[in-house]
């Protein structure tokens, strides 16, 4: 069963338990509140995985809530509310809300769009987190997570601060680098740039490249 954590922000009290009872019956741990401050309040104490929100609410209307969430971070937003129209609709989901049901609905579609939510954000979630730190470009990909590279499929072993260094020129495309520049992204003063030029053949021949992308101007002597 389900365990996250849900939190309700509706003026209606008949609505939120409603909705408490059937979200607890899935196995979600479930928190309401009556306003939108109120509302914010919880939001911050709890963390919740996921907020039902109400658009018309005294002392803050659910838009400015969810306008407030969203800046603080990705939480799934369903917006409820008994007001259909058509700008309403796009103004929420304009301000991030992920969802949107209008009053009144039945308890059993909710609970279903919640889950369906809940699961588009977790696999999106996941997508990201496969590919944060992964960078492809050419016959290349530098996974530095793992620090490996690979060419052409194969696999290419290479010193961790050359890695360090390939992934700082194709993290910023087009980029012209001084030396001491490079040793600053790269945090080590004892890293030797001039092992590898990236415009010598043996640059070219160990990554796989005829014409890199990347441009790097070493400081020549006075």
């Amino acid at each position: 069963m389900a365990n996250e954590k849900i939190l309700v922000v509706d003026d209606d009290a008949n609505i939120c338990e409603l909705l408490r009872l059937y979200l607890t019956k899935e196995g979600y741990q479930v928190t309401t509140a009556g306003d939108g401050e109120e509302g914010l309040e919880k939001f911050n104490q709890i963390k919740p995985d996921m907020v039902l929100l109400d658009v018309m609410m005294p002392r803050m209307d659910g838009l400015e809530v969810c306008r407030r969430i969203r800046k603080a971070g990705n939480t799934p937003v369903m917006m409820l509310t008994a007001k259909g129209e058509t700008f309403d609709k796009v103004l929420g989901l304009e301000l991030g809300a992920d969802d949107y049901m209008v009053k009144p609905f039945d308890a059993k579609e909710v609970v279903a769009r919640i889950k369906a939510v809940l699961r588009r954000c977790q696999t999106t979630s996941a997508a990201a987190e496969s590919t944060e730190g992964v960078i492809e470009f050419d016959n290349l990909r530098l996974d530095m997570n793992s620090y490996e590279l690979r060419v052409k499929g194969k696999v290419v072993e290479a010193p961790p601060k050359e890695l360090e260094l390939l992934n700082c020129l194709a993290s910023h495309p087009n980029r012209v680098y001084t030396r001491d520049q490079l040793l600053d992204a790269l945090n080590s003063v004892s890293f030797q740039i001039g092992i590898i030029s990236p415009f010598s053949g043996e640059y070219k021949t160990r990554w796989g490249c005829t014409s890199p992308r990347r441009s790097v101007s070493p400081q020549r002597p006075a």
